[in-house]
């Protein structure tokens, strides 16, 4: 894609490095035996932030494993086509969303079904 194709490049490596930190720091928060407080109420807000947390952190494990996928697809030289049709997907798309798979005629398509 070219020199300018680089700077997706690092956007993507910086997100990376993002989303690992984010998903570390929830990981470290997170009590896997909630209940051991002196009152009930301190153990519901305990066991809600843990749900609230798991899902945090699942939400940005698929994330940082889309940008993993993004990385993956530069080196073998297939960054910035279509999983579908195989066509170029709009540099202002990817602008938007360095991961993305799909060009906008493709993820309509996906949508509608």
């Amino acid at each position: 894609m070219g020199r300018a194709d680089e700077s997706f490049r690092k956007r993507l490596e910086e997100e990376r490095e993002r989303l690992t930190a984010e998903v570390e720091r929830l990981g470290v928060t997170e009590q896997d035996n909630p209940g051991y407080s002196t009152h009930i109420a301190d153990d519901a807000t305990e066991v809600y932030e843990n749900a609230k947390n798991h899902a945090l952190r699942q939400n940005l494990q698929r994330l940082l494993g889309q940008v993993n996928d993004a990385l993956t697809k530069f080196d073998r030289g297939t960054y910035g086509l279509c999983d579908d049709c195989g066509g170029s997907i709009d540099r202002a798309r990817l602008k938007a969303l360095p991961y993305a798979t799909l060009c906008l005629q493709c993820q309509r398509q996906r949508e509608r079904s």
